[in-house]
């Protein structure tokens, strides 16, 4: 297997003990969608040893686009994308382990499946998900690497537990966009970007080269020619209820995250977050409406019209999705709109 490896071993930061390093190595993906087909690949090509892919939905046509790994026939037979990704990750290296789950990814599934775990990587759309990997990551002391991307926008952050800010520390000082590929699209050079930063800092952690670790938060627009790379180390809160000294990882708690409920008797699915939101409703109105959605409301709320569902969103950040009464189909739009 060293004349497969052996471009990768001449790099010297890892060479044939960083090599074996990394075959030895188990890497969680939670999020098989752009990010994680991308990020799966390069980890599976450069011969990390496990792979745990994670993702509750299924491949469509409009994945395609910018999702490595998948195929019309798998959009045409909507085949379960983790396990879609496992087939095609396989016949690129059949000496990779690869585990694929299919289902929702809670903390108790999670935290169950951590014991032997070296490295968390970011391929979620939702920040609800990605604070509970935040909180997982510092109460096991797994490295996380946390990415982003929409339109032509990316954001990346190498989090090293007892090093480095986790995710709530420098979220509290840098503003989210709080758009979403479904309101205002993407380009695949942006999630190109966004795993070339995530596969190099993996080989990293992997080959044993931690020194080598980027200490900024790199964020960049290539559509604008924007690059942004700011130190965080002056971000850590000592406070900070994830990775602070009286850490309480808020984001395992079984009374945070989305509230989910089937309401009987009226096909319909009501959504709300523990916390309220304060959704700005006109601007809302006005992203949705730009994105194509049939949009209605009033001073009190906003409604719009997806895939021949209503959605209705309220200011505290709570919806109603009409036409459902599967939680996991709710969740996935309501993440489409919000984020």
């Amino acid at each position: 297997m060293n004349d497969r490896y052996s471009r990768q071993m001449l790099f010297k930061p890892i060479g044939s003990k960083g090599q074996a390093k990394i075959r030895e190595k188990h890497v969680l993906i939670l999020g098989v969608g752009a990010l994680g087909t991308h990020t799966a690949e390069m980890l599976v090509r450069a011969g990390v040893g496990k792979i745990t892919l994670i993702d509750r939905d299924y491949v469509e046509m409009s994945n395609l686009q910018r999702q490595h790994l998948f195929t019309e026939e798998d959009a045409q037979k909507k085949w379960p994308k983790a396990e879609a990704a496992k087939a095609r990750l396989q016949k690129v290296n059949h000496e990779v382990e690869i585990a694929a789950i299919v289902g929702h990814a809670d903390a108790s599934l999670l935290e169950s499946l951590l014991q032997d775990v070296d490295l968390l990587m970011d391929g979620t759309d939702n920040f609800e998900t990605r604070f509970l990997l935040n909180d997982l990551a510092q109460k096991y002391r797994i490295p996380y690497l946390f990415g982003s991307c929409v339109g032509s926008f990316g954001m990346a952050f190498t989090i090293i537990p007892g090093v480095t800010p986790c995710l709530q520390c420098l979220l509290k000082k840098l503003p989210l966009q709080g758009q979403t590929c479904d309101t205002v699209g993407i380009i695949e050079p942006t999630v190109q970007m966004v795993t070339a930063h995530q596969g190099a800092e993996a080989l990293k952690i992997l080959s044993g080269n931690i020194e080598a670790v980027r200490k900024a938060y790199v964020s960049f627009d290539l559509w604008h020619n924007e690059y942004v790379s700011l130190k965080a180390d002056a971000l850590k809160d000592s406070q900070c209820s994830s990775c602070g000294y009286n850490a309480t990882y808020p984001y395992l708690q079984e009374e945070t995250g989305l509230k989910v409920a089937v309401l009987c008797g009226r096909d319909t699915v009501q959504i709300r977050p523990t916390a309220t939101k304060h959704l700005s409703l006109e601007d809302l109105a006005k992203q949705w409406r730009s994105a194509g959605f049939m949009v209605g409301g009033n001073p009190f709320l906003v409604s719009v019209v997806v895939e021949g569902k209503r959605m209705v969103f309220f200011q505290d950040g709570r919806a109603l999705i009409h036409g459902t009464n599967h939680v996991d189909q709710a969740r996935k739009m309501y993440h489409s709109l919000i984020g």
